[in-house]
Parts: structure tokens; sequence; C-alpha cells
């Protein structure tokens, strides 16, 4: 059972670190047809063009452990959001296609276009599927008995919509910190909106949840988790008031990271308010996991690997740390 937790922590680490940095990144593809001109466009591209190849090796190394150690969850949650997950991957792609293609262009505008919808399109399936998943997916037989449209609910869209209003949030707050003069001020005014829109996101996510899973009452208010749930909640309010405070006092580096404090809360709220379901509202994650021996295994190559990926990602923003010129990077 412990190693079934620190697999389950693991396997949450990584999903965060995903969520935030390549969300940072996506967020920025969602705000480029706010630039105002070529030159701004190529100064968004640039503060994320050198590390945004490295915030994806988090999807890769999640799917993977995911795959390795909740087996059933990989198998079930995959057939039962396979359009929208599909959907993500080909946003994924087409993102990643015009980021390469716009560089060599000379007509870059229809590349600017395909990059904003690859981004629009990646992050409103990401929204979809944690829908789906929240919502909850008929499971019989360890195997998914539902239909193939289930996640397509009002509460997925909104969901979907939500997520977008968060990397916006995340986008323009990471713009804040790599750039300077009016590509800066603007993202101080996109923060500030997105931020109010995030606040009202949550509010009614947190008050539909319980809707589509009426489960989850009954955990809130149960001994011993209603001594401790309450506080990510609270984190997230402190989290946004000092966003809020930091963006109107022109702070650089305060107002991303407040917004990945209000991130983890509604994060770790979730987590909270699911567990022990692994894939809501049956299976749990002692039935969802692999067996001890390959949890074991997979521990010692996660002790390898990531370790190895972590410290690609933190040489790679120290390396390129700092504002973005207009004269370098990807043209």
């Amino acid at each position: 059972m412990a190693l079934v937790h620190l697999w389950l922590c693991l396997v949450g680490l990584v999903i965060i670190l995903y969520v935030v940095l390549d969300g940072f990144s996506l967020g920025v593809g969602i705000l480029f047809p706010t630039a105002k001109s070529e030159e701004e466009r190529d100064v968004l591209m640039n503060s994320i063009a050198p590390v945004w190849d490295a915030n994806q090796t988090w999807l890769v190394f999640g799917g993977g452990a995911l795959f390795a150690t909740f087996p059933m969850v990989y198998t079930v949650l995959f057939s039962a959001l396979y359009i929208p997950l599909l959907t993500f991957i080909f946003g994924l792609i087409f993102r990643g296609v015009a980021f390469e293609f716009r560089a060599n262009s000379r007509n870059k505008a229809k590349w600017n276009r395909a990059f904003f919808c690859g981004s629009l399109v990646a992050v409103f399936a990401q929204g979809l599927t944690l829908g789906g998943y929240i919502s909850g997916t008929t499971v019989v037989n360890g195997q998914f008995a539902g239909g193939a449209l289930d996640w397509l609910q009002p509460f997925t869209v909104m969901v979907g919509l939500a997520l977008i209003a968060g990397y916006v949030l995340l986008g323009a707050t990471f713009l804040i910190i790599k750039t300077t003069g009016t590509v800066q001020e603007r993202a101080y005014r996109q923060a500030f909106r997105a931020a109010v829109a995030v606040a009202v996101f949550m509010l009614v996510v947190s008050v539909w949840t319980p809707v589509m899973n009426p489960s989850i009452p009954d955990r809130w208010f149960s001994a011993p988790r209603v001594y401790f749930i309450w506080m990510f909640p609270l984190l997230g309010i402190g989290a946004f008031l000092f966003l809020l405070k930091s963006l109107r006092s022109r702070k650089i580096l305060e107002p991303f990271l407040s917004s990945v404090v209000l991130f983890i809360s509604a994060y770790l709220g979730l987590l909270a308010a699911l567990h022990p379901y692994a894939i809501p509202p049956s299976v749990t994650v002692y039935e969802a996991a692999s067996q001890h021996e390959t949890l074991v295994f997979t521990l010692w190559g996660a002790c390898l690997v990531l370790p190895v990926v972590l410290g690609y990602n933190i040489y790679s923003y120290w390396v390129f740390r700092g504002k973005v010129l207009p004269e370098e990077g990807y043209h």
C-alpha cells in the first residue's frame, strides 16, 4: 500500500509539472493573436522557444509512468476519453509543426494562425479530458463499458473553457517575467483579466463538481479528511489575493509564482476530493495499480530517469534566464 501511495505521489507530481510548465507555453500560444506586430510575435515566440521542448518531456514521462504503474487507468481512460485525448495530441503536433515552419517561412501569417489554433485546441481538449474524468467513467470487470461520447457534457465544456483561462493566466504572468515594454504592460492587463476569469471558473467548478459526482460531498465532510481538505481552497484564496496585489504593484516574479500556487491548490483539492478513486466513481488506486514487483522495478527506473529530466529542465531555464531580446532567437 505504501508503494502505491508513493507512485500516486510521483505520477501526481509529474502531471502538475507538465500542467504548469507546458501550460504557460500553451498560454503564450493562445495570446499570440494579441500581439500588435510581427516583431512582438517574435518576442512571444522567443520567450518559450528555448524551453518548450523540455517542458513536454513531462508528458512523455507521465504517460509512461501511468502505463507501467496504473495500467487500468491508462487503458480505461484512453478508451473512455479517446476523442478528446487524440484531439489533444493532434493539437500539440499541429502547434509543434507551426512553431518550426514559422521560423523558416517568409509568409508567417498562416503559421501564426496555426500556432494559435494548435495551442487553443490542445488546451480545450485537455479541459474536456479533465471534465470527463471528474464526471465519472462506467467500468465493468476492469473495462470501459460506456459510450464514445459520454464525456461530452456541459460540465466538460465548462472545464475546457476554465482551463483556457488558467493557461492564459500562466502565459501572461510568464511574459511579465520574460518581456519588457508594451508586451510586458499588455501582459499585466491580460493576467489581471485572466485571474478574475479563473476565480469565477474555480467557484463554478467547485459548486458543479459535487453535482456531477454525488459521492464527493460525503468525502469532503467525512473524518479525517474534513480536517485538512479546506486548507486547499484557503490556499487558493490567499494565492488569488496575492496575485492581484502583485499585478497592481507591477511585480515581476510574484504574479507567476502566485498563479502556480493557485493551480496547485486547485489540483490538490481535486485529488483530495477524489481519493482513493483512480477512476471515479468506482475504481480505487489499489485496484488500478500494477503488481508489487512491477511497482518496485519501475521505481528503480524512476529514480534514475526523474533526476535527469528534472536536471535537464533546471539547466535549460538557467541557461536561458533573463529577458527576451527582439533581435535574438526564432524569427
